[in-house]
């Protein structure tokens, strides 16, 4: 297993972390099943959103004796209520309810405290200047939370909360098909069919911008939704028309800047074990690119996808990197200092391009890669 730093946090967290959907299987039986196999497998980290009294119990019975062995991300504001999953603002409910969380995990403190589902800008407004934001920072102060997170579907409430420097970590949705989608304050719209009986073309700016400021910051992304609950693995559903394998859609998500670890959902062991495979699949089974560019609904002309089929330059540059340095830069409109030490740590540098084009013809979106190059040039003056 591969870890990465969680942005400043100073957690290194396995690149393969566990949703919590599959938790409350066959009883909640699965839940010690699929942790058993995460530590075996050497994952470390997992969400926990869900707030049912019945699978946190599981969960804390799962981890008692290995407390250590997992870093928990888990919600405040996620309550149960009335025999039901509530998201709620409301302190009389959020602060009993993560103190039941703590009880229930037999736990005295979680290592992400993860704000709940904040996908409109009034609701972050409403948390960022009120009791909810208060409430972490004061569980932090107490040492029940390690880390402020917030989880969203947004890329602008998204992009609004890392810029306040008030979360340390951001949950974000992160597939090919959720990534070319405008920002909606109604997470239904992500996969609504209607949105995607007309071809779409390229990121949205928003999630683009989103995952390079996070970059930028330091703070680490944590993915959920990267199989888009599963419509992504099946042809008949993917919005995309055509089916991705598991591995393809973490390898995705794992090289957007930012991103820390993929919350791999997983029902069954047997799906565990597919999201674990990507750690010994091989470089042909993890590239998408092939995959995207015959995409019948979805067209990625134009925008690196960061994939290296590009290479080998016959100069050694490393396009790709170079192409996410300047496009962190150019999202910014500046050059953070950060961006600039890690382009001059390149071993080869833009300048060097002899303007060949043999990256342009192996690039499958027809990336204008020369004319980067030259950008990169002008911008870091090498």
């Amino acid at each position: 297993m591969k870890y990465r730093e969680l942005g400043n946090t100073g957690l290194m967290v396995s690149e393969i972390g566990i949703g919590c959907e599959g938790f409350s299987e066959n009883d909640c039986q699965n839940t010690k099943l699929l942790l058993d196999a995460a530590e075996a497998a050497g994952i470390n980290y997992f969400d926990l959103y869900a707030s049912n009294p019945k699978v946190r119990a599981a969960v804390g019975n799962a981890l008692a004796g290995r407390r250590e062995k997992f870093m928990v991300q888990a919600h405040i504001c996620s309550i149960w209520k009335d025999g039901q999953y509530k998201r709620s603002r409301k302190m009389e409910e959020v602060k009993p309810g993560f103190e039941e969380l703590l009880a229930q995990l037999q736990t005295d403190y979680i290592d992400v405290g993860m704000i709940h589902y904040v996908d409109s800008m009034d609701d972050w407004d409403e948390v960022a200047k009120g009791q909810v934001m208060e409430y972490a920072l004061n569980l932090k102060q107490a040492g029940k939370i390690r880390h402020i997170g917030l989880s969203s579907h947004n890329p602008q409430v998204a992009l609004k909360a890392v810029q306040s420097g008030k979360i340390e970590v951001l949950m974000f949705s992160v597939n090919p098909c959720y990534d070319l989608q405008p920002a909606n304050e109604d997470v239904e719209e992500l996969w609504a069919e209607k949105n995607y009986e007309k071809p779409l073309i390229n990121m949205d700016a928003d999630r683009q911008g989103l995952y390079e400021v996070c970059q930028r910051m330091g703070v680490g992304i944590t993915v959920m939704k990267a199989f888009g609950g599963g419509d992504l693995l099946d042809a008949s559903l993917s919005p995309a028309g055509k089916a991705l394998a598991a591995v393809q859609c973490i390898h995705y998500a794992l090289t957007r800047p930012a991103v820390a670890t993929v919350l791999a959902g997983a029902h069954t062991l047997e799906q565990l074990k597919e999201s674990i495979s990507y750690e010994n699949a091989s470089e042909k089974e993890k590239d998408y690119a092939a995959a995207f560019a015959a995409f019948p609904n979805i067209s990625w002309k134009g925008h690196c996808m960061y994939c290296s089929h590009c290479a080998p330059c016959p100069h050694q540059i490393d396009v790709a990197s170079v192409t996410k340095f300047l496009n962190l830069a150019k999202a910014q409109g500046e050059i953070p200092e950060t961006v600039r030490e890690h382009y001059h740590l390149l071993g080869h540098h833009a300048g060097e391009c002899i303007q060949c084009g043999a990256c342009e013809a192996r690039c499958p979106f027809e990336v204008p890669v020369m004319e980067n190059m030259r950008q990169a040039q002008e911008i870091f003056g090498e």
